[in-house]
């Protein structure tokens, strides 16, 4: 469990859901001078670059608004970077994570594969 910080906590939460979904971690927040990516995680078939976004259950905005456009375009620009840095066969993707949580405990995950592009 994440000792600190509302992100990280659904960073965590994230991570246990796509194992849970038979997903490998591979990376979690990868830095370049790019950006940053919260969760790189793999299975068979993709390299997820997830985008993971917290918010109390009672919470006025939902997590999804707050990935704007420039948000998603250091995602992209630092998953290419990471491209580079490391080959792979699988067809990348970028996924979204809206976690929902309440005294630290998680409420509900909305997950959504292929978010943007």
């Amino acid at each position: 469990m994440p000792q600190t910080g509302t992100g990280r906590l659904g960073e965590h939460f994230t991570a246990e859901y796509l194992q849970n979904k038979g997903y490998e971690i591979v990376e979690t927040n990868f830095k370049c001078r790019f950006g940053e990516i919260d969760i790189i995680a793999k299975n068979d078939r993709y390299l997820a670059f997830v985008e993971v976004k917290t918010r109390k259950a009672d919470g006025m905005s939902h997590p999804f608004e707050s990935i704007t456009p420039a948000k998603r375009a250091k995602v992209i620009k630092t998953a290419q970077f990471y491209l580079m840095k490391f080959s792979t066969n699988l067809q990348p993707r970028f996924d979204a994570a809206a976690v929902f949580t309440a005294d630290g405990e998680l409420q509900k995950i909305e997950y959504i594969e292929n978010a943007f592009y």
